[in-house]
This record gives C-alpha cells, structure tokens and sequence, in this order.
C-alpha cells in the first residue's frame, strides 16, 4: 500500500518528456470511446457543411470540438441550448448590422464592446464554458461582412452566424443522441476503474501505476455525480439505483484514496497481499463495466494479519449501501444556487482587467490585420478568444501547448495539402482525412488536462488549413496565412497578458489550502460513513486544484513567485491534506488524523 511521495509529487509538478508521453498514451477510463465520438461528431459537421455549404467550415467544426460532451444527455441538452441561442444572436448581430452598415468606426467600436463583454462573461459569469466561443462567433461574424458586397450584407451576416452555431448544435443533438452512451453508463464506467485501480495497486505499485491512479484520484466524484444528474433526466433509471451509484461513486473514490496513500506507520503495515479484498475489488469493477450495480456486495474474508485493510472492506461492504436517506425524493438539502454572475463579479477588478487585456488583443489583432489588408491572417483574432488565461503561470505553462500544437496540426495540415487531397477523387476520401485527424486531436482533447489543450490546438490548426469556403483546400497561401494567424494571436495575446496587470497564481494558492482545510473539518465532523466518503472525494477535488494552481505558479518568472520557501511549504501541506483525508476513512487511525488536522488548522488559521 505504501507510495513513492517524494518522487511521484515533483514528476507530477515538473512533468518531463517520458511523463507527458504517458498521458498522451493513457488509457483512461471512456477516453477512446469518448475521442471516437468527438472525431465522428466533428467529420459530421463537416459533412452536414459540405451539404449546406457553410462558409469558413472550419469554425463549425472546431466548435463542436470545443463543446461536444461525453454522454447523450450533457450533448442533447448543449446541443438544444446553442439552437436557441442562435435566434438571440441573430437578433443581436442584425441589430449590430444596422449599426454599423458603412460605418467603419462604428463598426470597430462594436468589435471592441462586444469583445469586453464575452471576456468579461466569461470570467465572471457560468457561461464561461461557452462564452468565447460565442465571442469569436459573433465577433469573427462582424469582421467577415466587412470583407463581402455591400449588396449581401445582412443575408450573409445572418447566414453565417447562423450555421456558424447552427451546425455543430445539430450535430450534437441528432449524432450525440445516437452514438453517445447513457449518463449512467459514464458513471458506471469511472466507478469501474477506480475499483480496478484499487485492485491494481494492491497487487503491487510502479511509476506508471502511480501515476494513473493519482491522476485518476484527483478528479474526484464531481464528474460521476454530474453524470448521474443528467441519468435522472432520462427517466428511465430508478431513484434507489441511482443512490446506490452515488454512493458506490464516492465509495470507489474512498478505496482508491486508502489503496494509494500511504498514511498507516511503517511497523504495523504487512506486506502479506489480501487477496481475497483484491478479488472482491476485481469481481464488482466486473458487474459495473457489464452495467449492473448490485443492490449489495460481501464483506471480503480478512485474518488477523491484514488488519491494515479493514477499513478498505468496510467500504467495500458498504459500496452501494447509500444512508437511508439518500433514497428520498428530497434526500439532499441543495445549498443555494449562486446567481448567473460570480459573487465578486462586480466588485473584483480582476475581471475587468480580463476583459480589457483580452479585448485589447483582439482589437490589435484586428487593426494588424486590417492595416497589412492580409485577410487570410484572420485566424489571429480566433486565437485571441480560446488562449486567454487569467494567470501569468497559465499563459506560460499553455503557451507551449498552443505552440506545439498548432504546428503539429499545421504540419500534418501542409503535409494533407502536398501529398493527400490532390489524390482525392470524392467526399468520402476527405471525410476520413478530417475523421483521422480530428481523432487524433480528440484523443489528446480526452487525456490530462495538462496536454489537453494541445489537441484543441492541433484541431484549429488542421481545421483553419485545410477547410476554406465550402470545402477543402490546395492552396499553400491559404495554409500559411492562417497558420501564420494563429502565432500572431497567440504571440498577442500572451504579450497582452503578460505585460499588463499580470496576476500570478501564487496569489490564490492560500485560499485553495484554506478550501482544502474546510473540506477535511467538514469530513471529521460527518455524521454517517456516507457522508465521511462523499467529503473525501471533494477534498481530492480540492486538493486536485490546489496542485494545478502550484503547477502555474512554478511556471512563473522568479520575480513572481520571490516566496519559493513558502511555495514549496504549500506543497508540503497538500500533500499532508491528501494523507489527513484517507486516514479519516481508517477508524483505527482517525485519531492520529485528527491531531494532524487539528495542527494544519492551527497553520492556516
């Protein structure tokens, strides 16, 4: 049960080339099948484009690689929203339309407007997800009319807009309905593996499995419960059963945080394997990747020699056993739903500086451009929208994502261009040249949120090079322009944001240990062992986000971050936190845990 500390938590924060291998080659739980479904929804777009004859393509295809979602709930729902929020945008650009008709520097001062309120939407508001998108919809929709016959002004505003968004919101509802699995099916899938992960590394702990399941602890319960939300939108699962899953969600997540955490003292750990736990941890990972959630599970046989792995049997016993309560309609009192706004979105001027730094880059972009009269580096004022980052620390640490990324997708673009498409003698040849591609680029999409955004890139290089007009291209000048558009952005964007009012994550990294600190003192005082697991998966959250936040904050100029001892303390103590949590869920060590809770208040308070 014990686990390489010292070693494992600097090759998590400093990462090298074998490690960002690993992630890229990580099979994580639903990652092919939810990559394959993002490749097919995206060549989808492209076909139903190809068919209607979108202008730009490539927007409505990296639109709906941005937003598709891993099950047909989350995707219907998302697909159902952009359609109605189409015929809102097409009533504001209309509007903007008439505004600016002629008139160039209204027509700028909109630009400009409108980009302050997408930024600012979303960094102070729960369209986050979706605002920039929206942003360099409408924004890149206003810049294009200004580049066609006054005669067609307002139909073609309308129509691009419209299938901008249009498409890939189809898409979503009528593909994502269709090959998407059921919610509860996501749910039961992340259950699985964490059993299997518990199994794993009770059999036996290397590098790779270490890092897997840390990786795997950290994103906690959030998505899994999230998934059995939108389960309970289908209507065909009952309450009880969905409880059961809930509660095995949060159990799963306490196995595999007991399995991994060394927090027991050296002299009473028994290396002697428990094999009949291991078999019951395999033999329920088995029932839910088959889709059956058992009503109960047997207490695996432990002797006197295995003491250590009591309190993983008690979960296990208790794996789909919810509180009584938590049957109930009304079981779960919610806490109050926050507003649409973010509680400070008004008072914290660091929103506002957002917006202002972002939408400065989009309108430098955007004067360059004009200026040079070089319309095919448009792509310059995309890229300001999808690489803005609050912190210093991020726009350092994705720089070279976006970086990597786009040249590889450019690459592999170019390279489609010269020896690929020139062979092609129908649709159907470069509906897999776009599935293949886009596969790739899902895939790196779907793994660890530290290489992720590089598959993101790889798409927007591959989709701006190789889609123009109503279909694909063979013209070089097309692929470099837009390629070299997307360095200018990002070069940009990180100049912007990294000259003016630049804020460093070390700033936040107190309030997520203070975060972290009042999850564990809400888990030592649940009542129910229930309520014990379902405060630990959201400390791993916490702590999840804490680590990311240190991650940043190393990336930043030494300038920034003067307070390296104090850095390094912060990491020490999340650490500690992530020991404290799993030896809460140990009866025969909680006490021990409640005295090194108690001194971690007392650093923090």
């Amino acid at each position: 049960m014990a686990r390489p500390a010292t070693k494992a938590e600097f090759s998590l924060r400093n990462p090298g080339l074998l490690r960002l291998w690993r992630m890229v080659c990580n099979p994580s739980p639903g990652r092919q099948g939810h990559a394959l479904r993002m490749a097919a929804g995206c060549t989808a777009t492209v076909l139903v484009g190809e068919i209607w004859q979108v202008p730009d393509l490539a927007v409505p295809a990296l639109v709906t690689m941005a937003i598709w979602q891993k099950d047909r709930v989350t995707n219907a729902l998302a697909g159902v929203a952009v359609n109605i929020l189409i015929i809102l945008l097409l009533a504001f650009v209309y509007l903007w339309i008439r505004l600016t008709l002629d008139n160039p520097m209204a027509l700028t001062a909109a630009i400009a407007g409108l980009s302050f309120c997408f930024f600012f939407l979303g960094s102070a508001s729960k369209l986050k997800p979706i605002a920039y998108m929206l942003g360099f919809c409408v924004v890149y929709g206003l810049i294009a009319i200004d580049q066609v016959p006054v005669g067609e002004l307002i139909t073609r505003a309308i129509l691009y807009v419209d299938l901008f968004i249009a498409v890939p919101g189809v898409v979503m509802l009528v593909i994502g309905l269709l090959i998407c699995p059921s919610p509860r099916t996501i749910a039961m899938q992340g259950i699985a593996a964490r059993l299997r992960m518990s199994a794993t590394l009770l059999s036996g702990i290397d590098d790779v499995a270490h890092e897997r399941a840390t990786d795997l602890l950290r994103e906690g319960t959030g998505g899994l419960i999230k998934s059995l939300k939108m389960a309970r939108l289908e209507k065909m699962w009952s309450p009880e059963e969905l409880a059961r899953l809930e509660q095995a969600a949060n159990a799963s997540e306490g196995l595999l945080s007991l399995a991994l955490t060394d927090h027991l003292p050296e002299e009473t750990r028994n290396r002697e394997l428990p094999l009949s736990l291991i078999d019951a941890l395999n033999a329920s990972a088995v029932l839910f990747e088959k889709g059956i959630c058992p009503e109960s599970t047997a207490r695996p046989a432990l002797n006197d020699e295995q003491s250590e792995y009591r309190a993983m049997a008690n979960i296990l016993e208790m794996l789909t056993v919810p509180a009584p309560e938590a049957t109930g309609k009304k079981a779960e009192k919610q806490a109050p739903k926050s507003g649409f706004f973010a509680a400070d979105a008004f008072t914290n001027p660091d929103h506002t500086r957002f917006a202002v730094k972002g939408t400065a880059s989009v309108m430098l972009s955007y004067f360059i451009f004009s200026i040079l009269n070089w319309p095919g580096i448009h792509t310059c004022i995309i890229t300001c929208f999808i690489v803005a980052q609050p912190t210093m620390g991020e726009m350092i640490s994705k720089l070279t994502l976006r970086i990597v990324g786009a040249l590889i997708g450019g690459a592999v673009g170019i390279a489609a261009i010269i020896f690929v498409i020139p062979h092609f003698n129908d649709i159907t040849a470069f509906l897999c040249l776009v599935f293949v591609v886009s596969l790739l680029a899902a895939w790196i999409k779907t793994g660890d949120e530290r290489i992720a955004y590089a598959g993101f890139q790889i798409g927007i290089a591959f989709y701006l090079t190789d889609l123009k007009g109503y279909g694909p291209t063979t013209d070089m000048v097309t692929a470099r322009d837009r390629i070299l558009g997307i360095m200018l952005g990002n070069f940009v964007t990180y100049a912007m944001f990294t000259s003016f009012w630049a804020s460093s994550a070390f700033n936040g990294i107190d309030a997520r240990l203070k975060t972290i600190v009042q999850r564990l003192g809400k888990q030592r005082d649940a009542v129910t062992a229930s309520g014990q697991l379902a405060c630990a998966a959201s400390v791993q959250e916490a702590v999840s986000l804490a680590e990311r936040q240190s991650e940043y904050a190393f990336a930043e100029p030494d300038h920034m971050r003067a307070d390296m001892n104090h850095l390094e303390q912060l990491d020490g103590l999340f650490h500690e936190a992530e020991t404290i949590s799993a030896a809460l869920l140990d009866p025969a060590a909680r006490q021990h845990a409640e005295t090194r809770l108690a001194h971690l208040e007392s650093i923090i308070s």
